[in-house]
C-alpha cells in the first residue's frame, strides 16, 4: 500500500506542478530552464557512451521484464496486488523524472523573446517572397551535394553527420544564451526506429536519458535538421515550432554545407506548405517558376525521393500516433497540438524579413 501511495503522491506532484508552471511562468523562468538543462546534461554524459540509444533497449528490457514478471505472478499464484504496485510506482517515478526534469519547458515563455524576433501575423505576399526565398537558398545548396549519376543525394554516415548535429549548437549559443548546452551526438533509434517510422515518428527526445535519437531510416537530406531538432529538444527548447526553428538556426550556423542545405530544404517545404493551405493555385505557381534551374531541379527530386521513403511506411498507425501525440501537446500548453509543427513558418518569415 506504501507503494501505491507513493505513487500517486508523485503523480499529484506532477499534476500541480503542471498548473502552476502554466498558471505562473514567469516565477519559475528562466531558472526552471537553467535547471533542466543541467539536469539533462547530466543524465546524457551518463548514457553518451552508447552510440545507440540507452532507452531503446531500456524500454525493451522493461517492457520483457514487465510481462515476465506478470507470468511468473499468474504461474506461481503469488501476489498480483504487489506485483502492481511496483510497476505503478516504476512508471510514477519515470513519469516524474521526465515532467520534472524536462517537460515543464512547455510553459517556457516563447523562444522569440529569447532571440528578440518579433514574429506576428504576415500577409500572403510576405508569406510567397520567404517561400520563394528559401526556395532559392535551397535550390542553391542543392547543386553543392554529393550526388550518384542520376543526381540522387548520397547517404552519409549515420555517427559522423549525429555528432556534427550535437555539436551544432555550439556557434549559435555562443550568441544566443537559450541554445546553450549539452552537445552529445544524437543518437540512432536501432531498436523502435523502424516501428517509430510507421507511426511517423521520425525522431525523438528522451528526457529520462537525456538522449536525443532518430531512427536510421530518415532520408539523406532532411537527416541533418532533424537531428538538430531533437539536439534542439535537449536544451529545454520543448514546442515543436521552436525545436524546428532551432534546427533551422543551427543548421544555418553549421559550416558542414549538407546541414546548411537540409535547414533550407526544411524552410521551404514548411513555407511551402502553409502557402499552399492558403492559396493552393499560387504555390503551385510558385513551385514551377523555376522549372529550368539546375539546383531547384535538384531540389525536386530530393523531396520525391523523401516522400517515396516515407510513403514506405504509410501505415493505419499513423492516425493514432497522430492522436496520441496531439492529446500530449495540448496536455503541455501547445494549444495547437501536431499543427504546431507548421506554426514554425512565422518564425521563418520574421527571420527573413528582419534579413538576419
Amino acid at each position: 500500500m506504501k507503494k501505491i501511495l507513493l505513487a500517486v503522491i508523485l503523480f499529484v506532484l506532477d499534476g500541480a506542478g503542471m498548473y502552476l508552471f502554466k498558471k505562473f511562468p514567469s516565477f519559475f523562468f528562466p531558472a526552471y530552464r537553467s535547471f533542466s538543462k543541467c539536469w539533462i546534461s547530466f543524465i546524457a554524459s551518463l548514457t553518451s557512451w552508447l552510440k545507440i540509444a540507452f532507452w531503446d533497449i531500456g524500454a525493451l528490457c522493461l517492457a520483457l521484464l514487465t510481462i515476465g514478471s506478470l507470468i511468473y505472478v499468474i504461474i506461481k499464484k503469488r501476489s498480483f496486488f504487489k506485483w502492481f504496485s511496483n510497476v505503478i510506482l516504476i512508471v510514477s517515478i519515470l513519469a516524474f523524472m521526465a515532467i520534472a526534469g524536462w517537460m515543464f519547458n512547455h510553459y517556457a515563455p516563447e523562444l522569440s523573446e529569447e532571440l528578440d524576433l518579433e514574429v506576428g501575423e504576415y500577409s500572403l505576399d510576405q508569406l510567397y517572397e520567404a517561400t520563394e526565398y528559401y526556395l532559392l537558398k535551397a535550390g542553391e545548396y542543392a547543386l553543392k551535394m554529393e550526388r550518384g549519376e542520376e543526381g540522387h543525394a548520397i547517404a552519409s554516415d549515420f555517427y559522423e553527420i549525429a555528432t556534427r548535429a550535437g555539436s551544432s549548437y555550439k556557434l549559435l549559443g555562443a550568441e544566443y544564451p537559450v541554445f546553450k548546452g549539452a552537445a552529445y551526438p544524437v543518437k540512432k533509434l536501432s531498436l523502435v526506429g523502424e516501428y517509430l517510422m510507421y507511426n511517423g515518428i521520425v525522431g525523438m527526445f528522451m528526457p529520462i536519458t537525456g538522449e536525443a535519437g532518430v531512427p536510421g531510416s530518415v532520408p539523406v537530406v532532411p537527416l541533418p535538421f532533424t537531428m538538430a531538432h531533437e539536439a534542439g529538444h535537449r536544451l529545454g527548447l520543448a514546442g515543436e515550432d521552436e525545436a524546428n526553428f532551432a534546427a533551422f538556426l543551427a543548421c544555418m550556423k553549421n559550416e558542414d554545407e549538407r546541414f546548411i542545405y537540409s535547414g533550407y530544404y526544411n524552410a521551404f517545404s514548411y513555407c511551402f506548405s502553409s502557402l499552399y493551405k492558403i492559396d493552393p493555385e499560387k504555390a503551385l505557381e510558385l513551385y514551377h517558376k523555376y522549372d529550368e534551374d539546375a539546383g531547384v531541379i535538384l531540389l525536386k527530386l530530393d523531396r520525391k525521393d523523401t516522400s517515396d521513403t516515407y510513403k514506405r511506411y504509410d501505415s493505419p498507425l499513423q492516425e493514432v500516433s497522430d492522436q496520441i501525440n496531439d492529446t500530449y501537446l495540448k496536455t503541455f500548453n501547445e494549444e495547437e497540438g501536431i499543427m504546431s509543427y507548421g506554426a514554425v513558418t512565422d518564425y521563418l518569415i520574421a527571420w527573413h524579413l528582419a534579413g538576419r
